[in-house]
């Protein structure tokens, strides 16, 4: 979310304290592109506004990575998604969008989980395809989004348990797609 988009949001719910306080949080926060069919010029522009805020990162659609890396250099982290937005790809396919997606130039993968592996009770094969993208990734930050909006509380537990175990470095509550 961009700063102005931020502000207005916190004016509106009167957290304006939060609002003044930005250079303690900015440096933390991920825009992302959300739209479906997003242009050149759009990955542009949210570029140089997540340069103008020194946000943390921006997360694009692989088919801009290329372009993205391009445009802004080393001056801004890189992020895409696989999987997206469902996590149902196999893991061949996740890890092939991941090896393609470094080439492209991305800095950090968001991976999407596998729910049916979760609520087929298959534990393992879920951290051994979180294990296997977080390889393919090496040095780079993995994320993985577990859309908590469609878990129950002992999904969630089994999921950051799950995750915790496969040696990523974050848990991302959701893509922002799904409704629960």
């Amino acid at each position: 979310m961009s700063y102005e988009r931020a502000k207005a949001y916190l004016e509106k719910v009167g957290g304006m304290e939060y609002v003044h306080h930005r250079e303690l949080y900015i440096d933390t926060v991920e825009d992302a592109a959300k739209s479906i069919g997003c242009t050149e010029a759009e990955i542009a522009s949210l570029c140089d506004e997540a340069i103008r805020y020194n946000c943390a990162s921006v997360c694009i659609p692989p088919c801009h990575l290329a372009f993205a890396k391009q445009y802004v250099g080393d001056r801004l982290t890189l992020c895409t998604v696989i999987g997206f937005p469902n996590g149902y790809s196999t893991t061949a396919v996740k890890v092939f969008e991941t090896e393609q997606a470094i080439a492209d130039g991305a800095d950090e993968i968001d991976m999407v989980a596998n729910l049916s592996l979760l609520r087929e009770g298959r534990s393992d094969a879920l951290e051994q395809e979180i294990r296997a993208l977080k390889a393919v990734c090496g040095g780079r930050v993995l994320k993985v989004i577990i859309e908590t909006c469609l878990l129950t509380e002992a999904e969630k537990i089994e999921m950051c348990r799950i995750v915790s175990a496969s040696g990523a470095d974050f848990i991302k509550t959701s893509t922002g797609f799904s409704t629960g």
